[in-house]
């Protein structure tokens, strides 16, 4: 699977000459294999931006592998990434206490409520229409906690966000087809040093 020059900002107008506006979108993006799919399928409706927020992953090393990963993918696609702060402790001060929380439980809910959080506030300072995430590709998220977690954001932040299941009609097979075809990095963990123990 290869990804398509065209770019919905590229469309034609009808035939009155109105040139359609395309909503601008950012994108939370984890690794270039859950993003690969999702960006591809959206660009055709959206202007993407992708950003790069994960302060959950570690070790520094495992982090800088994934998004030099994201980075070659933006290469590819020609869809424009922001990468945000690297900030770990951060992340582990939200939460705090949550250790020993399995994998889908609390800990899971605040990882995404700090992500999507961000997103929501950097779509909304770039002036964009909406926002949404990748995480949803994955079978081993919850869809109804992500876009739960998204829908009440958006309220928050004053912006629209994206709901989606990505993982339907066969997303996450296509995710993977994109990352075999392009040699991405596929890596073993969700990110974060609890998930690694699992």
């Amino acid at each position: 699977m290869k990804y398509s020059t065209s770019k919905p900002g590229n469309q034609p107008g009808n035939r009155a000459g109105i040139v359609k506006k395309v909503p601008k979108m950012l994108m939370h993006v984890c690794c270039a294999t859950c993003a690969g799919y999702p960006i591809q399928l959206l660009s055709e409706d959206y202007n993407i931006t992708m950003f790069f927020f994960n302060p959950n992953i570690q070790p520094l090393e495992e982090y800088q592998r994934r998004l030099n990963n994201v980075e070659r993918l933006s290469e590819i696609s020609g869809i424009p990434l922001i990468a945000g702060p690297y900030d770990p402790e951060i992340w582990l001060k939200q939460v705090e206490g949550l250790e020993d929380e399995p994998e889908g439980g609390k800990r899971c809910n605040i990882c995404f409520d700090v992500r999507l959080g961000k997103t929501a506030d950097m779509a909304r300072d770039k002036k964009m229409d909406i926002f949404s995430t990748t995480l949803s590709i994955s079978p081993h998220k919850n869809v109804n906690v992500i876009n739960g977690i998204g829908k009440a954001l958006s309220v928050n932040a004053g912006i629209k966000y994206y709901t989606a299941d990505l993982k339907k009609k066969d997303g996450f097979k296509k995710a993977n087809e994109i990352s075999r075809s392009y040699g991405f990095y596929r890596q073993k963990y969700c990110g974060c040093v609890y998930s690694k123990k699992v």
